[in-house]
């Protein structure tokens, strides 16, 4: 069984054609999605009609409950960039609609798939232990281990952090899949970032890649909402 694994695509149409079409070249069995789907990039809908026609697994990331619960007029902006992302989610919950912002507000935070090896794969955004708080590549093996948790299974695949890494700690493998649409800009340019996993009866094989994207660097991030 092979996956293909992103995060954090964030509206940004884009970054998520160019990986998909990247990924066209090699079949896989399932895509799967380790949140913050569709805002505050400019094409939420078109990302989300994208998703679900490719049959994705997703969970929720902290962009998507925030898009889909929180009412914009009962947010008062503290200076422009969050004036802007409160106008930003004003327009983008407009153009989703409420069906798809029920959707969205009941993904699941975690989903647990089985590999052919006998063992589990979990999906969350952050962390096993709190899916609103990341597991970043300049984090120590002990501040990891503590966001494990006590049933963490034995592949656990993230984003949020933006920053992919792939490491092994106390017996479990903490996939990062990096960041679709908001990837740091490197000197090379703008980039997304995606996984390859291959599930087998022997165990699992990882491939992280990186796809070239032609556009101008995002300019606004979403700064935390309440």
């Amino acid at each position: 069984m092979i996956l293909l694994c992103i995060s954090d695509i964030q509206g940004h149409v884009d970054a998520l054609a160019a990986v998909l079409a990247t990924a066209e070249r090699r079949s896989f069995h399932k895509l799967l999605v380790a949140g913050d789907v569709v805002f505050p990039g400019p094409a939420p809908l078109e990302t989300w009609r994208r998703l679900t026609s490719a049959g994705a697994v997703l969970v929720q990331g902290v962009t998507d409950r925030a898009i889909a619960t929180l009412d914009p007029k009962d947010l008062r902006p503290s200076n422009d960039h969050e004036r802007r992302m409160i106008e930003r989610m004003r327009s983008s919950r407009a153009e989703l609609g409420d069906l798809i912002l029920e959707r969205i507000k009941r993904l699941p935070s975690h989903v647990r798939l089985p590999l052919e090896d006998g063992g589990e794969l979990l999906l969350v955004h952050g962390s096993p232990v709190d899916a609103s708080e990341a597991l970043s590549h300049d984090m120590s093996d002990e501040e990891i281990d503590a966001l494990l948790g006590d049933d963490p299974a034995d592949v656990v695949v993230c984003g949020m952090s933006h920053v992919p890494f792939d490491r092994t700690i106390s017996g479990v493998r903490v996939i990062n899949v990096g960041s679709v649409g908001e990837a740091p800009r490197s000197a090379g340019g703008a980039f997304a970032n995606a996984t390859w996993i291959e599930s087998t009866p022997s165990g699992i094989t990882v491939e992280s890649i990186v796809v070239p994207l032609d556009r101008e660097p995002v300019e606004e991030k979403l700064s935390a909402m309440p």
